[in-house]
């Protein structure tokens, strides 16, 4: 079936799909010449080959002549960003939508801060359509092996995204496999690297690539051994991993049989649960890359491509503190403020922190001050950047950094303030109301202490449950005081 289009002065026809250069500058002149968007059509390359019926005849740009002074074109970076993810989007109208919404943007300066607008409802839902697919393709694509070549193995995968995110996938690719060369073939391009060149071809189809290779055992194998029963939630797995991917990934024959196996698996892990508090938890860090300073720590974490990103800051908030401090504080992760200021606690939670310190005769200069999660995530709302509480998969990625801190500050106590911090350096959930007031042995033979973070006090509504909760966390404070007492 055709699809037909209404008659419009000018017909702009874009290289490619992602041909976002070509729309970005046909834009700006449109917009300098004042054209609106009803007298505007964009096209493809090609598709009318596909079917498309467009009856806008071909129409060259307005040229402006050297007495006419171009329109200013005015566009924040925060939409100008959005609209470059949602372009790459796979519905048709997306070049329309945001050609719209720059033209309407140039009289209401503000209208992508607007959370009601129709365009940019569309425009903010394309961008998250686009941004889990990209999510998606980071997490399933399989490599499969196929030989080797001057020393380098070569790999080859096949993927099927939703969008037109294959280019803009490459560069996650580069990085993370920089010692090998692979080729990804999608139906609409494929990408590969040599380990000195990205390359972008056509794209193909599944029978171009081989479905199993020699590791393909190793990887069930691996998988069988990571899976988790007792965190089994089909629903959600169906969802972070849908069934469509389940075609491409050696692990998933496995995933019926490890299913029908959860419950007496998950008998067989709680019959040797141990009561401890703290758990045993390894990391996947060499030895020979553990930090002999901070500064050395802090360097090799900036330097980590596979830290969580998505909604986070890219900034990251060291710990500060002298080396050798009695008393470690660890919060839960950067604020606003924090994140802005690159150190921690310096924001409304920080200044009720120094209160309580104060009260308790702690010297906030003596203690060491870091977070559990060393990246703020935050969730945008206008202007503002609200606080979003990591995950815990985020937690745990963060946890044998925290644990390298303790060991290079050596402190005579730790303070775990709040549920995300508790978490982080034991291993597992805790309720805070069962452990706070009282001191805990910790992993590494630092004591460990847990109270609230002061952020909560600053959320309690009522003016009396405040006064009776700062009064318990000045209350923990003065055992941690009393505890690193030399008396």
């Amino acid at each position: 079936m055709m699809t037909a289009y209404l008659q419009s002065a000018y017909r702009i026809t874009l290289a490619s799909e992602v041909d976002l250069e070509g729309w970005r500058d046909h834009a700006r002149r449109l917009l300098q010449a004042g054209i609106a968007p009803d007298q505007v059509s964009w096209t493809i390359a090609g598709r009318c080959e596909a079917g498309e019926l467009d009856l806008s005849p071909k129409a060259a740009l307005p040229e402006q002549n050297s007495e006419q002074i171009a329109r200013p074109v005015r566009i924040s970076k925060t939409l100008l960003s959005l609209i470059n993810t949602a372009l790459l989007h796979s519905n048709e109208d997306r070049f329309d939508l945001a050609y719209r919404i720059l033209y309407r943007a140039q009289s209401v300066p503000g209208l992508h801060l607007n959370p009601a607008d129709a365009d940019m409802l569309k425009l903010n839902r394309y961008a998250k359509a686009v941004r889990r697919d990209i999510h998606k393709m980071h997490a399933f694509v399989r490599f499969r092996k196929i030989g080797e070549s001057e020393g380098r193995e070569q790999f080859v995968s096949w993927f099927e995204p939703d969008h037109h995110i294959t280019e803009a996938v490459a560069p996650f690719f580069c990085k993370r496999f920089t010692g090998m060369d692979w080729l990804i073939v999608t139906p609409e391009a494929s990408i590969a690297w040599d380990g000195d060149k990205l390359s972008v071809g056509p794209g193909g189809s599944k029978d171009d690539v081989p479905q199993d290779d020699v590791v393909e055992a190793e990887w069930r194998t691996y998988y069988a051994n990571i899976f988790n029963p007792a965190r089994v939630k089909i629903n959600a797995m169906k969802s972070e991993m849908p069934m469509k991917y389940w075609k491409n990934l050696p692990e998933s024959d496995l995933i019926p049989q490890l299913l029908e196996q959860a419950g007496t698996r998950v008998g067989a892990m709680v019959s040797q649960a141990q009561d401890d508090l703290l758990v045993n938890h390894q990391h996947g860090v060499a030895n020979a890359n553990i930090p002999e300073s901070l500064d050395q720590l802090y360097d090799m974490l900036e330097q980590q491509t596979d830290a969580p990103m998505e909604k986070f800051s890219d900034r990251l908030v060291r710990g500060t503190g002298p080396i050798n401090a009695d008393i470690m504080l660890v919060g839960e992760q950067p604020g606003d403020q924090e994140d802005l200021q690159g150190m921690p606690f310096v924001g409304p939670a920080g200044q009720l922190l120094d209160r309580a310190l104060e009260q308790v005769q702690l010297d906030r200069q003596a203690l060491f001050l870091t977070n559990a999660v060393k990246r703020f995530k935050f969730t945008r709302r206008g202007k503002r950047r609200l606080h979003e509480t990591p995950n815990v998969g985020e937690i745990n990625y963060y946890r044998w950094w925290v644990e390298q801190e303790i060991r290079l500050v050596n402190p005579g106590l730790v303070v775990a303030l709040g549920a995300t911090a508790a978490r982080c350096l034991t291993g597992k959930a805790v309720k805070i109301s069962r452990y706070r007031g009282e001191i805990l042995p910790g992993k590494a033979g630092q004591p460990l202490l847990i109270t609230v973070h002061p952020s909560y006090l600053l959320r309690i509504p009522d003016e009396q449950g405040r006064q009776v909760e700062y009064a318990k966390f000045v209350r923990d404070l003065q055992l941690a005081a009393d505890f690193s007492s030399p008396g």
